[in-house]
C-alpha cells in the first residue's frame, strides 16, 4: 500500500470558481480525481493536470466509491474526492473515510462552500439580523431517509429562526406542513433557489409559505434546489433596521471607543 493522502474536498455549489485556493491546488497536484457528477459541476476539474485519472462517481456504491480511492491512493501521491458543497454536510463523508481508514490509507478534508450559502448570496439575503434571529438551522424533511427523533420540521421551526431546508424540493407539501404545525403564518416568506451560483442555470424563487409550492411548480423546479425559511428575508426593503451594536457609534470594543 502506497502512501497517498485522500482529500475530500469541498467543490462548493456549482460555480467552479467557488472552490477554494486549497482545493484548486490539490486539483493541480493530483494523480487522480473522483467526483460527483450527479451534483458537481465538471467544471471543477480543469485545473486537473495532464494524466490526471478522472472519473465520476454518479453511478457508483459506496462500495465502489471506496474501492476506487483505495485503488488510486496506491499509486498517487495526492487523490482528490470533489464533492458538492462542503463535505460535512449531506455528504456521506464518514461512510467514506471510515472503509479508507481500515485500509490505512491517509485522509484530509477540505471545507466548501454550502449552497445554502451560495442560496442567500444569490438572493442578497442574510440568515441573521439583530433581534431578529441569531440562529441558522440546517435541514431536511423525512423522505425514504428517516428523520431522528426530535428532528421534524415542525419541531424545528417552533424555534421560528432562519431555516436551511436540503433535499426536499419535491417534498414542499411536507415542507409546508411542517412550517404551519409550528405556527408559522401564511403569509411568511420562503425563497428557494435552483442550482445556487451555476453560471447560467440559476433560478431563484421567492413566494410565501401559502405560495412557493404553485411558484416552484410553474417553474419547472423538481431537482437541485435549496428552500429557506425565515423571519429575516426581505429585510433589505424593511424601512428600518436594529443596528448590530458592533458598528455603532455608541457602543465601545476593544478596537474603538463609544463616541455618542
Amino acid at each position: 500500500m502506497g502512501a497517498g493522502t485522500v482529500w475530500f474536498v469541498g467543490a462548493g455549489p456549482g460555480d467552479p470558481e467557488l472552490i477554494t485556493v486549497k482545493g484548486r491546488d490539490l486539483v493541480a497536484r493530483a494523480g487522480a480525481i473522483l467526483f460527483a457528477g450527479s451534483l458537481v459541476n465538471e467544471a471543477a476539474t480543469r485545473w486537473a493536470p495532464p494524466g490526471c485519472v478522472i472519473a465520476d462517481s454518479k453511478d457508483m456504491t459506496l462500495e465502489q466509491m471506496s474501492a476506487w480511492l483505495i485503488a488510486h491512493a496506491a499509486r498517487c501521491d495526492t487523490v482528490v474526492r470533489l464533492q458538492t458543497g462542503d463535505p460535512a454536510l449531506y455528504g456521506a463523508l464518514i461512510e467514506l473515510v471510515q472503509p479508507l481508514d481500515a485500509a490505512g490509507v491517509p485522509v484530509a478534508v477540505v471545507p466548501g462552500v454550502s449552497s445554502a450559502m451560495a442560496s442567500a448570496a444569490a438572493a442578497v439575503e442574510s440568515f441573521t439580523l439583530p433581534e431578529v434571529t441569531q440562529t441558522t438551522i440546517f435541514t431536511r424533511v423525512e423522505g425514504r431517509t428517516p428523520m431522528p427523533e426530535g428532528e421534524d420540521l415542525a419541531a424545528l421551526a417552533a424555534h421560528r429562526t432562519t431555516l436551511c431546508i436540503f433535499l426536499s424540493i419535491t417534498l414542499l407539501h411536507k415542507v409546508e406542513a411542517g412550517l404551519r404545525a409550528a405556527g408559522w403564518a401564511e403569509d411568511a416568506p420562503v425563497l428557494v433557489v435552483h442550482k445556487a451560483s451555476w453560471p447560467g442555470e440559476e433560478r431563484i424563487v421567492r413566494g410565501t409559505l401559502a405560495t412557493i409550492k404553485q411558484r416552484c411548480r410553474e417553474a419547472g423546479i423538481v431537482s437541485q434546489a435549496m428552500v429557506i425559511a425565515s423571519p429575516t428575508l426581505g429585510a433589505r426593503q424593511w424601512p428600518e433596521l436594529t443596528r448590530s451594536r458592533l458598528y455603532d457609534p455608541s457602543f465601545t470594543h476593544r478596537f474603538r471607543k463609544a463616541t455618542t
